[in-house]
């Protein structure tokens, strides 16, 4: 035993360096398309910078990367700087800047950024508060199956606002949500019903089992 564990240990030694050497490698080339303007190199590079994967963690490098793959259009680091303007990581937190980035993502589709975009209209940080303008972003991520954004458009429509109020409806997105796996959203549903007729909730129903069935389209 003590003849092989020099070359055992040896070997351990070896793989990891291997493994440290293989890590550069990837990280170089990473970086080489980044330099090149590749925008999912740059944000990957951001990412690891980020999380600090085979790079030193640094939140004000991952910011760099990110706005760069940004500008090229990249939907997900557009998105990751609304997060990271509206909570301050390697920037100053600015909602202004966080409305611009969430704007540019939700513009593309981006269910996340559409449901963040619809809060900061419905809370009025970094924008003036809009209530309508908030069920708009607030749809069109609850549309593509985002449950915070069914929960929060259930609530616009239970409370009536920027639309009008509409139990009916408020069931519908609340189950969904529900549906989902979003918590609060059972909890409002049952203090809903409270307020429903039997007629109202069976309407409820089978509207929401037909929106869930055609994959979220308005069946109304």
């Amino acid at each position: 035993m003590k003849i092989y564990l020099p070359f055992l240990l040896l070997l351990i030694g070896h793989s990891v360096a291997s493994h440290a050497t293989e890590d550069s490698l990837w990280v170089a080339e990473i970086r080489k398309l980044a330099l090149a303007g590749d925008a999912d190199a740059l944000y990957s590079l951001g990412f690891m910078y980020d999380i600090g994967d085979g790079v030193p963690e640094s939140d004000k490098t991952a910011v760099m990367w990110y706005t760069k793959a940004a500008e090229l259009g990249d939907v997900d680091a557009q998105f990751k700087l609304g997060v990271i303007y509206a909570n301050g990581g390697g920037v100053p937190e600015n909602d202004k800047m966080a409305v611009m980035w969430y704007t540019k993502a939700a513009e593309q589709g981006d269910a996340r950024a559409q449901t963040h975009l619809g809060l900061m209209y419905d809370i009025g940080d970094g924008v003036l508060e809009n209530d309508t303008t908030a069920v708009m972003w607030y749809t069109k991520a609850a549309e593509l199956g985002e449950g915070r954004a069914q929960y929060n458009l259930g609530l616009k429509y239970a409370n009536g606002e920027g639309v009008p109020e509409n139990d009916i409806k408020a069931y519908v997105w609340y189950a969904l949500a529900k549906a989902n796996g979003f918590f609060w959203a059972k909890n409002n549903l049952e203090l809903l019903k409270q307020e429903m007729t039997k007629p109202q909730i069976a309407k409820a129903q089978e509207l929401a089992a037909k929106r869930h069935a055609s994959g979220l389209k308005a069946c109304d």
